[in-house]
Order: C-alpha cells, then sequence, then structure tokens
C-alpha cells in the first residue's frame, strides 16, 4: 500500500516543498469510465466511444480515454497522497502547465506521482499549493499526463 503523507493543517505542507510521493494505488480506466466521461461533456468523439472503429482503425485496437479525463483524475488519486486533517475548504485554483503526452487505452491502469512544488500563504488562513503530477500508465513508458496544478486549501 501507498504510504500517505498526513499533516494536520495545510500551513504544515509549507514544511514537505520538494518531497515526492506515489506513485498511488493503481486505477483502472474502463471503457465505461469513458462513455460516462463522454456523456457528462458532450465529448463523444468515435475514439473514445466506439470501440468497434477503434479496434479496427486505434493503434492498439483500442478506444483512449479523453485528456481531461485522465486529467480529471488528478485529485482522486493525489487525496490519496496527501491528507491535510485540518482543513475547512479546499478549492481547483489552477493550472499553469498540462501535458497529454500518450494516450490512456480502454482498460489500462494508471497511477499518481506528485511532488510538492510551491506552498504559498493566501488571505482566510489558506495556502496556495502548486503540485507538479505525473500520471503513468501500466506497461506504457511515457507518461499520460504531466501537469502543474494549483490548489488552495483552507484551515
Amino acid at each position: 500500500m501507498t504510504a500517505t503523507l498526513t499533516v494536520a493543517k495545510p500551513q504544515d505542507l509549507l514544511s514537505h516543498v520538494g518531497r515526492e510521493l506515489g506513485p498511488s494505488e493503481w486505477m483502472t480506466v474502463d471503457q465505461a469510465m469513458i462513455d460516462k466521461f463522454a456523456d457528462a461533456t458532450g465529448d463523444h468523439q468515435w475514439i473514445h466511444v466506439d470501440v468497434e472503429r477503434a479496434r479496427r482503425e486505434m493503434p492498439g485496437g483500442k478506444t483512449i480515454a479523453h485528456g481531461y479525463l485522465t486529467l480529471s483524475l488528478v485529485p482522486r488519486l493525489a487525496a490519496t497522497l496527501v491528507k491535510v486533517d485540518q482543513v475547512k475548504r479546499g478549492v481547483n485554483y489552477g493550472s499553469n502547465r498540462v501535458r497529454f503526452t500518450a494516450p490512456v487505452p480502454a482498460g489500462a491502469r494508471v497511477r499518481l506521482r506528485l511532488k510538492i512544488g510551491k506552498v504559498e500563504p493566501v488571505e482566510g488562513n489558506g495556502v496556495r499549493v502548486t503540485n507538479e503530477v505525473t500520471m503513468e500508465v501500466e506497461g506504457q513508458e511515457r507518461p499520460a499526463l504531466v501537469a502543474e496544478i494549483m490548489s488552495v486549501r483552507y484551515a
């Protein structure tokens, strides 16, 4: 099982800047998840949802997950790597950089690595945390995603 960094309050993350965490546990990105994401976003491009056509026309013969589906899994997997006990609320703040560097074929397993990049105080007893994240795909040399993402956590 992956060890989780647990801190008491958001400000305690400051002493962990530069720390690399992970990898998380593996998570399967199956066709049902891809289809639900397509329904939620309205992106039904065939490379994501047409299993038969993908079998004939896609490299590897499988549909692939939406890049933004892969990105949307970051908070879920990051929560298994970093836990803040005394947090009133947390919000996404944005991204400085997001790159989709390799596909995630339907049925593939992904996991996350995270590096705490910056922790800056913000008004309201909070901190803005910038993390460098990498989403790995089992059996692939290239990661599916590299990104610098930000969140704000309030104590």
